[in-house]
């Protein structure tokens, strides 16, 4: 395919997602973004009979975009245009560019979704489906204990996939039930996974792996190395139509509900933020529709001038 050869006489895009997987230590998925995202743009931009980065300007970037969001939803185009924004920081820094061709660059207004969920009851359900499955000897009792764990850590903890696949049980304390997370930008976060998360921790490693250490991952794939992140995607959508749940809930719609329910039960706003390793309180805030409901419907059925 002509982008990906044209894409390998660009020495800066290498150097670029060197860089945020060494010193910025992203992790795979998001790096695949990035790279898909300049992938796609420089395609463009060598269709354009350009093959020099200081060519680019603003008027290359609108008509990317105006092209572009003929295919692509809105929130794909805002992702690409953000791996643009910080891929052109990064040329600045490091002097192949003069100025950030992307900077004033007006792109259209996202829709303002609110975030699916599940409801308690939904996620109590989802949570059983690996022991039923087991008890009816669908599945093995170790592969049930293992989907349950990471069924429990998602809804317990709030962690994002790629958080999950690298957690140790070094970064486990299962006497505090908290765990060391390392997030998004190298962040360091304490997340209290639950007594129920801890407890099938602690059952799964006695009763399969007694002799793992504390660099061995927590979540195994059914060959004994790390799980990827699509094969877990792959066991919820399995464990949700089993459920007879919706079919579009993922792994980060997992942490929705986690917020939601927080929230829903009277916990802070920043402590939520803190939990979810959110930089932003604006990014947290998404959530207090659900809360705001609730406090609407309390407010309607008790206040005597509501």
């Amino acid at each position: 395919m002509a982008t990906s050869e044209n894409e390998s006489k660009l020495p800066e895009v290498d150097a670029f997602l060197q860089h945020l997987a060494l010193e910025r230590r992203l992790s795979p998925y998001t790096l695949r973004n990035y790279e898909h995202a300049l992938k796609v743009f420089m395609g463009w931009f060598f269709e354009q009979g350009q093959s020099e980065l200081i060519k680019i300007t603003q008027r290359h970037l609108r008509s990317f975009v105006i092209e572009q969001q003929r295919t692509r939803s809105r929130r794909s185009l805002h992702n690409y245009v953000s791996a643009l924004r910080t891929f052109f920081k990064y040329c600045v820094r490091q002097g192949v560019l003069e100025h950030n061709p992307s900077v004033g660059l007006i792109l259209p207004k996202l829709q303002k979704s609110l975030p699916k969920f599940l409801t308690e009851k939904q996620m109590k359900e989802l949570l059983e489906v690996p022991m039923h499955l087991f008890e009816e000897g669908a599945i093995s009792e170790q592969r049930a204990w293992r989907d349950r764990v990471i069924l429990e850590v998602f809804y317990g903890g709030g962690l994002r996939i790629s958080e999950l696949v690298g957690l140790t049980y070094g970064q486990i304390d299962e006497k505090s039930g908290v765990a060391r997370i390392l997030g998004k930008g190298n962040k360091e976060r304490l997340c209290p996974l639950g007594t129920v998360a801890i407890t099938c921790i602690r059952t799964f490693r006695e009763k399969f792996f007694p002799g793992a250490g504390l660099e061995s991952p927590v979540v195994l794939s059914d060959r004994g190395g790390k799980m990827a992140p699509r094969s877990i995607q792959a066991l919820l959508k399995e464990y949700l139509k089993k459920a007879e749940l919706p079919m579009d809930i993922t792994p980060h719609k997992l942490r929705h509900s986690f917020a939601t329910h927080l929230l829903n039960r009277g916990a802070d706003l920043r402590i939520v933020q803190e939990l979810l390793g959110h930089a932003s309180l604006s990014t947290t805030q998404v959530y207090t529709h659900v809360n705001l409901a609730r406090l609407k419907e309390v407010h309607g059925k008790a206040h005597p001038r509501a």
